[in-house]
């Protein structure tokens, strides 16, 4: 039978779900308002995602333990609506004649910090709402939920843009926040908070607590190194690739958002089968392969070439990629979870969150040199080279947690 997982969950998940397809409806808007409606230099428009990235990971850095010791559903609600005014507010001054720029920025560190925050309490109370047996399942769906947002809500939200305009989409992403802070608020479970039996102003030791915790853990700190490593050398070619189709190879944008639409969809695909191939052939074993896979595929990009051949080859390889994604994300996240204990998950995942955003807007500011220097294809086939050793941090059979039970049918 199907896994029931209640309906505490599913007010989550729906909660998650809406914000995630808000966010993705929204993909692209700041750039075209920051181009077409404030005439922004190229320089600027990438300096808002680099600076927007990193400066919200600084900020969000002593939220870890704040939200350890604190009930996660108003910490989730909390962040909900600060996103939500945050966004409400770039097309409240765009009809009053009021934006600008710095407003662009301000926003964007506010809702990415806003966004560690939640993803912290999240999936802290994740943890305290869902049997660990069953947390492969719940992950399962969250990830396939974030594939089928990203397959969807581009190419709608590309469309609404066009209709509409980037600041009514805005608008509809800030009420999509709305909506998750309702979902949130209709759990009626309990909740989670570690006590806090120190004194309540914040050290500068607490910052560390979750660095040392995830180092002091072998698993941990092996699965920690792999997935931001990777995470940073992919996210550090996105723009090359916007660079190489859009520009030197002149894509249609038609053809761009198909190029990274359809491959989402493997996501999906991947998300629903990982809990199958885990039950059948042991979690490290999925693991293992699928993250070696997910790091040689990428590699075939660097064989892309102009026209028809060159946006199948995009399309195959990031199909390929992201449905490796989709079957060792759950993974990951599960065996994340379960090795940490419940007074610390907060802390952990913020500092996963954070570290990862940091080396992501280091290694696209790096990667956006290195091209400059040599060529966008060029930076792209380094990243896929470097890439092909990261599985070595992958950890041993030996340092995995017991084995997932419940499979859904």
């Amino acid at each position: 039978m199907r896994v029931q997982l209640g309906r505490s969950f599913g007010w989550l998940w729906s909660a998650y779900a809406v914000s995630t397809y808000g966010t993705w409806l929204a993909f692209g808007a700041f750039p075209v308002i920051a181009v077409h409606v404030l005439h922004s230099s190229a320089f600027a428009v990438s300096l808002l995602e680099a600076a927007g990235l990193a400066v919200a990971a600084i900020v969000a850095l002593p939220l870890g333990p704040w939200v350890e010791h604190r009930a996660k559903r108003p910490v989730m609600i909390a962040m909900d609506l600060i996103r939500f005014f945050a966004m409400a507010s770039v097309p409240i001054a765009y009809a009053l004649g009021l934006l600008s720029y710095g407003q662009l920025l301000v926003v964007s560190v506010i809702s990415g910090t806003a966004s560690i925050a939640f993803t912290a309490a999240s999936g802290a109370y994740l943890k305290y709402l869902v049997r660990s047996d069953h947390l492969l399942v719940a992950n399962g769906r969250f990830e396939g939920t974030s594939w089928m947002a990203t397959a969807g809500g581009p190419p709608l939200g590309g469309a609404l843009i066009g209709l509409l305009g980037p600041v009514i989409t805005v608008m509809a992403d800030a009420l999509s926040y709305l909506l998750s802070a309702l979902g949130v608020l209709r759990i009626r479970a309990g909740d989670v908070a570690t006590p806090h039996d120190r004194a309540t102003r914040l050290r500068g030791a607490d910052l560390l607590g979750g660095w040392r915790f995830i180092l002091r853990d072998r698993a941990l700190r092996r699965l920690f190194l792999n997935s931001i490593l990777v995470s940073g050398l992919i996210m550090a070619t996105v723009p090359l690739l916007s660079v190489l189709l859009l520009g030197q190879y002149h894509f249609p944008a038609w053809q761009y958002g198909l190029a990274f639409g359809i491959p989402a969809l493997g996501g999906f695909v991947g998300a629903r089968l990982s809990a199958h191939l885990v039950a059948r052939y042991g979690r490290h074993r999925v693991m293992i392969v699928s993250g070696w896979l997910r790091s040689i595929f990428p590699l075939g990009l660097a064989f892309i070439h102009p026209g028809i051949p060159g946006l199948l080859t995009v399309i195959i390889v990031e199909g390929l990629l992201i449905t490796c994604m989709g079957i060792f994300n759950p993974i990951y996240a599960t065996e994340r979870l379960q090795r940490t204990p419940a007074d610390h998950a907060a802390q952990v995942l913020s500092t996963w969150s954070v570290s990862s955003k940091l080396l992501q807007a280091a290694l696209m500011a790096i990667w956006g040199i290195l091209a400059t220097l040599t060529s966008p294809l060029t930076a792209i086939t380094i990243s896929g080279v470097l890439l092909l050793a990261t599985p070595l941090l992958l950890p041993k059979r030996t340092q995995l947690s017991g084995p997932v039970a419940t499979v859904p049918h």
